[in-house]
């Protein structure tokens, strides 16, 4: 979901779709009203708002400090936004959002702020703009300040805790992926374990946790940094946040840049993300089996097969027989399961950077005399703030209906069988199965109503977001967007996986507004 080094990249695929850093406490104190109310946008001078808009001085402020890293873009600001942990008690405690910026370094060029919504949930803005900051300077001419944040329940921003065992932390576990037989008594049970400790432990904090709260909090950030009205570009999950937050405040919108987008179908929302998947994977392995049976691959000893038709029974058989006997690996206690090799897979299926370290995987699996080395996404437990989050908005954005222990399996045994790539963990029972608390509101329907700013830029082979739900997308957004089609596969198109064509259409459109007049292709 995000676009960050491998490092980097593989922590925020630990968040993706279903995933992020630093414990933070709920402020006790009350904002002052007018404040909290957000009314009108922030004011004046760059030592309080930023940008001098001239407009209402009531806004929250926003003090700015140094927080450039090494490695980082020169000139990094970071700031703490107070938001309320309820806008319907917009008096009662507040909530830390972190912040971070980097101004146009051409100010005679700017033309406003544009803000980096990462994927997720669980996707750190902060992060994220630490590793694109330099590169959308480059490419922007300076038309922006380049604005981020990190969502409530995500890094420095105020988190909270369902206080689970390290054995449900795993993402193989998080993520409900059956077992070796398709049976699922195991994940029935610890799905009901994580929604009642996620009850106990998580409180009103956890609750607030959904993307309701994250559009309104944008739309005071947009206050406090005395905007009228904000550009932004959203990745996966961000690219849903976004079209949210345009729906929401259309009058406050200017530029906007839909990443790699699913189905917006608000009778499903994440549920629905999730049983895609199974079907993205379908779409995108073809690229991993053409690379990985490439004759280029012998020069680098990582070719898997003669032919591409030969990588998928390849990784199939593969899977199935350490189901049947997991292979140990470096980390102790922790052998590298049928499952294990699946999620893997489906990470690394987000970026062709990802194909050798996938191969490697594979061929140590193989070879009885090599060690098994686990990524980080296996051999570790995710951080309990990170796994709260992880369930918590999908849970609490959308009632998951009711599902009987029959109609899961049926609903696994299926998917098993129509994509073996996933194996039925998209359908599976999650904790939202078991939530407590209902959903405080109703999704957010996407419609047509609305100015014309939008561009989308989609790949037709996206393992996360498929086309199908994409094009769900472009045509709930009717005139408001265009759609830019990439040929080629991955997760996450502007300055990551897309190509010289795809960057240059949604460049065009940030810098000078351009759209195509239609929907267009970028061949791969």
């Amino acid at each position: 979901m995000t676009t960050c080094p491998r490092k980097d990249f593989r922590k925020a695929l630990l968040l993706a779709a279903s995933a992020a850093l630093v414990a933070t406490t709920l402020t006790a104190t009350a904002l002052p009203a007018a404040a909290a109310a957000g009314a009108g946008a922030g004011a004046g001078a760059d030592t309080s708002t930023g940008t001098g808009t001239g407009t209402d001085a009531t806004a929250p402020q926003l003090t700015w400090r140094p927080c450039a890293v090494p490695d980082g873009p020169a000139g990094q600001e970071c700031a703490d936004l107070p938001v309320p942990l309820d806008y319907a008690r917009p008096q009662g405690p507040s909530l830390r959002v972190a912040v971070t910026r980097l101004r146009s370094d051409r100010p005679a060029a700017r033309r406003g702020t544009l803000v980096v919504l990462p994927g997720g949930p669980g996707g750190s803005g902060v992060q994220r703009l630490t590793k694109k900051g330099a590169a959308l300077r480059r490419e922007l001419g300076g038309a922006y300040d380049l604005v981020a944040f990190d969502p409530r329940g995500v890094g420095g921003s105020t988190t909270a805790s369902c206080d689970l065992t390290p054995e449900d932390r795993y993402l193989t576990n998080l993520r409900s992926w059956p077992d070796a037989d398709g049976g699922i008594d195991a994940d029935l049970a610890r799905a009901r374990r994580i929604a009642e400790a996620c009850d106990r432990a998580g409180g009103a904090v956890l609750r607030s946790f959904t993307t309701a709260n994250q559009v309104r909090d944008m739309d005071r950030l947009r206050q406090a940094l005395g905007e009228r009205k904000l550009s932004a570009w959203g990745t996966s999950y961000g690219s849903y946040v976004t079209a949210v937050y345009a729906q929401k405040f259309p009058h406050r919108t200017d530029r906007l840049v839909l990443d790699s987008t699913g189905d917006p179908d608000p009778e499903r929302v994440a549920r629905g993300w999730l049983a895609n998947m199974a079907q993205g994977a379908d779409d995108r392995f073809p690229d991993f089996a053409a690379w990985a049976a490439h004759p280029d691959r012998d020069g680098d000893g990582l070719r898997l097969a003669a032919r591409p038709e030969e990588v998928r029974p390849l990784v199939l058989a593969l899977a199935a027989t350490l189901d049947r006997a997991p292979k140990e690996s470096t980390t102790p206690g922790t052998p590298l399961t049928g499952n294990g090799l699946r999620q893997v897979l489906q990470n690394a299926l987000y970026g062709d950077a990802f194909f050798p370290a996938l191969a490697r995987l594979v061929q140590a699996a193989q070879d009885p005399a090599r060690p098994v080395v686990l990524p980080p996404e296996l051999a570790q437990p995710m951080r309990n703030e990170d796994a709260a989050l992880t369930v918590a908005v999908i849970c609490n954005d959308v009632d998951w209906g009711e599902r009987s222990a029959a109609g899961y399996r049926r609903a696994v045994a299926a998917d098993r069988s129509a994509h073996p790539l996933t194996a039925g963990m998209p359908v599976n029972v999650t904790p939202c199965a078991f939530w407590k608390d209902e959903p405080a509101e109703r999704p957010t329907r996407i419609t047509s109503a609305g100015p014309s700013d939008i561009l989308m830029v989609q790949s037709r082979r996206d393992p996360a977001t498929p086309y199908a739900g994409a094009l769900k997308m472009r045509a709930a957004l009717g005139d408001r967007a265009r759609l830019v089609s990439v040929g080629q596969g991955g997760h996450g198109m502007y300055l990551t996986n897309g190509n010289a064509c795809g960057d240059r259409a949604v460049t065009a459109f940030l810098t000078t507004g351009t759209r195509p007049d239609l929907d267009t292709d970028c061949p791969g």
